[in-house]
């Protein structure tokens, strides 16, 4: 049965998020409605990051295994054209091995978090970044995210729903740079618990306006207390980049 990677774009604002639930339209839903209209035969298609609701994708990755092989220009577009009107964009379609799997098989996950730091609301952008008013210290935020970088337990950044084994994570990059009214975060790891780069940036976010210093970031995270961490970040600023194999 020939397997497909798929790169996906996607903009969470109107589903309940990446996996199938009772509630409402997922991203996995449409697409494996999508994959069946063409396919003429139901299908499963397995993400890399299962994405809450709201938060965006640039380049997720699933894969789908399909009974008959088809050219992978005609994977992506007939995918696409049975995707309309939802935003879901298949950018890529690859063959690949049977033993590739889009979640297990990743090595690290690259997430993005944008800020428009700026006393204006959001006019193009609504859903799409979190607006900050009060002024920001980029330069302070970068710098106390360097104390969450390497292999921590996050507990303190984690939903109280999160479901994955350990809260230990490692955490590769956490970078904070400004560019105009944007402040963009980065969070590169192999894998994240939930909530946990929304956590992370609601806390950053103390650190810019001044209501904490690195030092409290520090005992935030040596808490290990769900408690002690800052307010968590909306799901709009939030998108998954890349994901590396």
């Amino acid at each position: 049965m020939p397997r497909y990677k798929l790169t996906i774009e996607y903009n969470g604002a109107p589903f309940v998020g990446w996996q199938v639930q009772q509630n409402g339209v997922s991203v996995q839903g449409v697409l494996e409605e999508a994959f069946a209209a063409f396919a003429g035969e139901p299908v499963t298609v397995k993400g890399a990051g299962r994405t809450d609701a709201g938060v965006h994708a640039l380049g997720q990755v699933a894969h789908v295994d399909l009974a008959k092989r088809f050219d992978t220009d005609t994977v992506r577009d007939a995918a696409n054209a049975h995707l309309r009107p939802h935003p879901v964009a298949v950018l890529m379609a690859e063959d690949a091995a049977d033993d590739f799997d889009a979640r297990f098989s990743a090595t690290r996950r690259h997430y993005m978090y944008r800020i428009v730091n700026r006393r204006a609301p959001l006019a193009l952008d609504e859903g799409r970044a979190f607006r900050v008013p009060k002024a920001l210290d980029v330069p302070a935020m970068h710098a106390a995210a360097q104390r969450l970088v390497g292999r921590h337990d996050f507990t303190t950044f984690r939903a109280a729903e999160c479901q994955a084994q350990s809260p230990e994570k490692t955490l590769d990059r956490l970078d904070v740079d400004r560019s105009g009214d944007d402040i963009l975060i980065t969070a590169v790891a192999r894998s994240f618990l939930h909530h946990q780069v929304r956590s992370m940036v609601g806390s950053l976010v103390m650190v810019g306006d001044g209501r904490w210093s690195g030092d409290d970031l520090s005992a935030a995270l040596t808490a290990r207390d769900r408690a002690a961490c800052g307010p968590v970040a909306p799901p709009d600023g939030l998108y998954l980049v890349a994901v590396e194999y």
